[in-house]
């Protein structure tokens, strides 16, 4: 017997998720040029998409197999929602810069078909199912 969607989107970690988007959408700007606080050196697996992950995850504790709950993210880094605080988001105690500012402005920078295939791909990993409509 296999277990339920929701379980298994519970075992699948953020840092796990990245790669995943990565390879579907190569354009998607990996932003991860920032430097490590402990080492110094760019903390390459810090990307774009594996804080976005973990802000939605961990600072908003919205579900990931929701079409409407990535949108209302977004909207968040498009400052259309929610107000995102600097000191909670993911990489504020990890890099010796925080990359919020830089991640908006590189989630801004997406057309809106980039935001909604962004969209499209973190559903389908989590298993959630994808509006025929990308465009709603």
């Amino acid at each position: 017997m296999s277990a339920p969607p929701s379980v298994i989107v519970q075992l699948q970690r953020p840092t796990e998720i990245w790669p995943q988007v990565y390879q579907q959408l190569p354009d998607l700007p990996l932003e991860n040029n920032y430097l490590s606080e402990d080492t110094g050196e760019a903390d390459t697996d810090n990307t774009l998409v594996g804080r976005l992950v973990r802000y939605h995850f961990y600072v908003k504790g919205r579900p990931p197999n929701f079409r409407f709950d990535w949108k209302l993210t977004l909207a968040d880094y498009l400052g259309a929602n929610e107000l995102m605080q600097e000191s909670v988001y993911p990489g504020y105690e990890s890099l010796r810069e925080n990359p919020m500012e830089g991640d908006r402005q590189a989630i801004k920078n997406l057309t809106r078909e980039q935001r909604n295939a962004l969209i499209d791909v973190l559903v389908e990993i989590f298993g959630g199912k994808i509006a025929e409509e990308a465009t709603s």
